[in-house]
C-alpha cells in the first residue's frame, strides 16, 4: 500500500508515561534478602506512551497528553516522544510530583514482581485537561487507558462526546467503569480479564466472549472489541460479533502487545478503514511486537507491517 496517498484523521493520546526499571535475577528475594549479580536496565514505559509512541511509528499523526515529573525521567519521555515525531505541545510538567516509575524483578523463570509508583501520572487532572480544549476540538479520535485517574478518562469522554469525537477506551488496567462513561465510547477494547470484570461475564470460550461483548454493547458502548490473546479478537458491532484470528507466529515477550493492538488499530481507523480492516491491520502490528523484546521497544514501523503476511 501506498502511505503517502493516505488520509489521515487527527489522534489524540490521553494517558500515562513511565519508566520501568527492571533488575534480572536467579530468584525473587524474601522479605529482607539481598540479592546480588543482577543484571539492571530501563525501558521506556506507561501504557499511554507505549500507544503514541506505536501510532507514531505505524504513520498516525498524533498529540500525546500526559504528565511527568520535573526529573531526569521526564526530560527523557519528553525528548523521546519527539523523537518519535509526536506531537508534545501537552505534555505536562509536575513540579510537585516525580515521573512515574516501575520497579520490576524477573527471575529465571520469568516470574516477576512489579511496583508501580504512579506518580505524576496519578495528578493528570481535568483542570490540565481543560488547557488541552484545543487538543480535543482538533482530534478526530482519542485513545486512552486507565492508568490516569478515572475522573480525567470520563472529563474528556464527556468533552469529546459533546464535540462528536470518536473515543476509544482500552480498559487497562481492568477497573470498574461509571456508566455515563460507557455512553460516551465509540469503541471499546478489552482484554478477557477486564471484559469479566465490566461485565460479570466469564469468558472461558467463543460463546462466552461473544455474550461478554453483548452485555457491554447493552450497556451503551457503540462498538465491542475483545482482545483474545493468540486467539485474536473478537469484534462485536451492530448486532453482528465476528472473530478475527491472529497471526501465528513465535513470541518471545508479549509486554506491550495490547498497547501495539490499540496503536494500530487506532491508526487504521484514522486512516478510513473499516473494524474488520482495522483489526486485521491491529493483529498484524502486534504479532510482529511479541516477536522483539521491551515495550516500546517492540513497536513495528509501518513498512514493516504492510509487507508482513
Amino acid at each position: 500500500m501506498d502511505t503517502t496517498q493516505i488520509s489521515r484523521r487527527q489522534i489524540l493520546v490521553v494517558g500515562s508515561c513511565n519508566t520501568d526499571m527492571v533488575i534480572k535475577a536467579a530468584h525473587l528475594p524474601r522479605p529482607g534478602e539481598t540479592i546480588l549479580g543482577g543484571t539492571f536496565f530501563m525501558n521506556p514505559g506507561g501504557k499511554g506512551a507505549n500507544q503514541a509512541v506505536a501510532i507514531a511509528r505505524l504513520g498516525g499523526s498524533v498529540t500525546f497528553i500526559c504528565k511527568t515529573g520535573s526529573d531526569i525521567f521526564g526530560h527523557q519521555s519528553q525528548q523521546l516522544f519527539e523523537e518519535e515525531g509526536i506531537n508534545t505541545s501537552y505534555v505536562f510538567s509536575d513540579s510537585g510530583n516525580p515521573s512515574g516509575v516501575a520497579l520490576i524483578t524477573v527471575d529465571e523463570k520469568a516470574e516477576n514482581c512489579i511496583v508501580v509508583a504512579s506518580g505524576a501520572n496519578a495528578n493528570l487532572l481535568p483542570s490540565d485537561l481543560a488547557k488541552a480544549e484545543e487538543a480535543i476540538e482538533l482530534a478526530d479520535l482519542i485513545l486512552m487507558q486507565l492508568e490516569v485517574p478515572m475522573e480525567t478518562v470520563c472529563f474528556v469522554a464527556d468533552i469529546a462526546w459533546q464535540k462528536g469525537k470518536k473515543v476509544i477506551l482500552n480498559p487497562a488496567p481492568a477497573h470498574p467503569l461509571p456508566a455515563d462513561l460507557l455512553h460516551h465510547l465509540y469503541l471499546i477494547t478489552p482484554n478477557e480479564t477486564e471484559a469479566e470484570m465490566i461485565t460479570g461475564v466469564k469468558i472461558t470460550d467463543d460463546i462466552s466472549a461473544v455474550e461478554a461483548a453483548r452485555v457491554l454493547s447493552g450497556m451503551g458502548v457503540q462498538h465491542v472489541i475483545i482482545t483474545l490473546g493468540s486467539k485474536g479478537a473478537l469484534i462485536c458491532s451492530d448486532g453482528e460479533a465476528e472473530i478475527v484470528p491472529a497471526l501465528k507466529v513465535e513470541a518471545v515477550d508479549t509486554t506491550a502487545a495490547g498497547d501495539v493492538f490499540n496503536g494500530a488499530l487506532t491508526v487504521a481507523l484514522s486512516e478510513g478503514r473499516n473494524l474488520k480492516e482495522s483489526v486485521r491491520f491491529a493483529c498484524k502490528a502486534s504479532a510482529i511486537s511479541v516477536t522483539r523484546v521491551g515495550a516500546q521497544s517492540s513497536a513495528p514501523y509501518r513498512n514493516e507491517v504492510d509487507i508482513f503476511d
